[in-house]
């Protein structure tokens, strides 16, 4: 049952972008396609998932033992960047085109601070290795779905008429506003369906 918990409270409840207001970088500047934003999405869901396991494992296995819990953030940073290395490799030879479509996008992975985050808060929860990869899982597929709704909604925007004072970052802070008021609907839902 804790597992559903972390997979739908990091998914809706806690959602990066919208509760704790982690990643909104790339959410507003890789949104302006559907199609770029599923791309991040995909690598993002692989580097905060293996991210997850790995800073677990590092500060579990190296850092607490060896009482250098004072470099966990440096620590972290290194296996993301690592992680993000990975992915701009695999992404350039398998798709190109996506590759060149993210732009500066896909190595600031490295300094997307949801990544960092569910990391962090994995371990300060104090969740074991399999509650921290679904930790990491959930919340690159809650920041994933942030994204993506938020990119057909940016879609739409170009059959619309938007007022010419409101065009461009105005009507994307407005949006995103909206959009988070709707996912804390999902708190009440949580509570009841979870207090059982």
């Amino acid at each position: 049952m804790n597992f559903v918990g972390i997979l739908i409270g990091g998914i809706l409840v806690n959602n990066f972008i919208f509760a704790r207001f982690l990643g909104l970088c790339p959410f507003v500047g890789i949104s302006k396609r559907v199609e770029t934003a599923t791309g991040m999405s995909m690598a993002v869901i692989f580097v905060m998932a293996v991210a997850s396991a790995v800073t677990w494992a590092v500060h579990n296995l190296v850092l607490v033992p060896f009482r250098l819990e004072y470099l966990q953030t440096v620590s972290f940073i290194l296996v993301i960047a690592a992680l993000v290395q990975f992915v701009e490799m695999v992404m350039l030879k398998s798709s190109p085109g996506l590759y060149q479509a993210l732009g500066i996008y896909l190595p600031l992975i490295t300094t997307n601070c949801a990544v960092l985050g569910v990391a962090l808060l994995s371990i300060r929860s104090n969740y074991t290795f399999l509650e921290a990869v679904v930790n990491g899982v959930a919340g690159a597929l809650g920041w994933s779905l942030a994204v993506i709704l938020f990119a057909g909604i940016r879609e739409r925007w170009e059959i619309t008429p938007i007022p010419k004072v409101m065009e461009g970052f105005p009507i994307a802070l407005i949006s995103t506003g909206l959009m988070a008021i709707s996912f804390f609907g999902f708190q009440g839902l949580f509570r009841t369906l979870f207090a059982r």
